[in-house]
């Protein structure tokens, strides 16, 4: 005889007991490094500003050369633990693509490399907050935007992906501008910051912005201001939306499964 079945089955829940959530990775933000002292100040107040938006993360600091804490240093007194590296680099390029790598293999924490800060919306809004705080008007008229442009400034590389980053970066710019915005750069790759100033004054644009695609003050970003024939924008800094594109690197990362991260 076949035993019945109850219409209804009550079934009690299983809890799991109660344990300690995992720290999470620590945020190491990776900076270049300057001559300029400007620089470790701006840097520090990015990494204070971090901080302040999660409180709880443990946020710590490395660069690559010039400048101390050096990353080795940084990477080493963490010891075996997690950590997410974020490149205050606004393209790919070497640094990204070989340096950090290598010196996080090289050291006995448990790391994986975020991406870059460039391209991406929230360093649009970032530049465009600068180069407002510089004077650019909150409106333009159709006359004025036959006349006015943008160069965005930045290091340079020789990675073409660099160069692919940073013209996103000026589409992004772009868009929300309403003129064009042509990446121009200081070092390593063309057009230099004076090359694309007299290419847009060719085609009528007379009234040019540098746009410092710049996380610190340094040679190349006060190089690069110089040659403004009417406005430039201070590096981004502390930037709040800086700020907020560091934390949203290392979410990208972390959320990442951390077998294949590491």
């Amino acid at each position: 005889m076949t035993a019945s079945i109850p219409s209804r089955t009550r079934v009690r829940p299983v809890f799991a007991p109660p344990g300690r959530r995992p720290a999470p990775p620590a945020l190491v933000l990776v900076a270049h490094g300057s001559r300029d002292p400007r620089a470790l100040t701006t840097v520090r107040a990015l990494m204070a500003r971090v901080r302040a938006l999660r409180p709880g993360l443990p946020v710590h600091l490395g660069h690559i050369e010039l400048n101390e804490p050096l990353l080795p240093d940084t990477l080493a007194a963490l010891g075996d633990t997690r950590a997410v590296l974020v490149p205050l680099l606004l393209a790919r390029g070497y640094h990204v693509k070989q340096d950090i790598p290598e010196l996080a293999a090289a050291a006995p924490v448990r790391a994986s490399v975020a991406a870059p800060l460039g391209p991406h919306p929230l360093l649009a809004e970032a530049l465009h907050a600068r180069l407002t705080e510089s004077g650019w008007p909150a409106a333009l008229d159709a006359t004025a935007r036959r006349t006015t442009a943008v160069v965005l400034a930045a290091a340079g590389s020789r990675d073409p992906d660099s160069a692919a980053d940073t013209r996103r970066t000026a589409r992004l710019l772009a868009g929300r501008l309403g003129v064009p915005v042509v990446p121009a750069y200081a070092s390593a790759a063309a057009p230099t910051v004076p090359a694309a100033l007299r290419a847009l004054a060719a085609r009528g644009r007379h009234r040019v912005a540098v746009a410092s695609c710049f996380t610190a003050p340094g040679r190349f970003a006060t190089q690069c201001a110089a040659q403004a024939p009417w406005i430039a924008s201070a590096p981004l800094g502390a930037h709040e939306a800086m700020a907020r594109l560091v934390l949203h690197r290392y979410e990208q990362s972390v959320s990442i499964p951390w077998s294949s991260a590491a």
